[in-house]
């Protein structure tokens, strides 16, 4: 953050517990629907078809789940389970798919409306529509009339800019 940036302006909105909780709520639900989707996708890859919780077996089934119970919480599994290991591996990776999205999106989020983003700059779409190429062209009769004179003229042969 360039000093200009930080010495212009000054936000007098304190930092309070809201936003931390909101993150950690998100980040805690997202973890325990991913607990459901790792044993959904370990269930499904062993032959035993995709499986979900019904009703409140999503919240009680979480301990199980984790434990290596991959049919914790549901009714039926149609054709056997997958083991605790292959369960396992399951939950790992996604959980870290699930973290690395979510530190992405966090990261991404700062850049945006964090306290070290860049207040006032346009972003390169506006800049473009303002400034750019095709604005300049559209616009080159009037800022070089000598180059670029109007096929317009005015009655008595002249084109306004310019004198008999």
């Amino acid at each position: 953050m360039t000093v200009l940036q930080s010495d212009r302006r000054r936000d007098p909105y304190p930092y309070t517990w809201e936003i931390p909780v909101g993150i950690l709520t998100g980040w805690l639900l997202a973890a325990g629907l991913g607990v459901h989707l790792a044993r959904a996708l370990a269930n499904w890859f062993s032959g035993a078809g995709w499986t979900w919780p019904t009703g409140r077996g999503i919240y009680s089934s979480l301990p199980a789940v984790l434990a290596g119970d991959p049919t914790a919480g549901l009714a039926t599994t149609p054709g056997g389970a997958a083991s605790p290991a292959v369960l396992t591996g399951w939950l790992i990776a996604t959980q870290l798919l699930i973290a690395a999205g979510y530190v992405a999106g966090l990261v991404w989020a700062l850049h945006r409306w964090g306290p070290g983003r860049m207040k006032g700059m346009a972003t390169a779409e506006e800049a473009e529509r303002v400034l750019g190429l095709t604005r300049l062209r559209r616009v080159a009769g009037i800022i070089r009339p000598d180059l670029h004179p109007t096929t317009t003229t005015l009655p008595g042969g002249h084109d306004g800019y310019h004198p008999h």
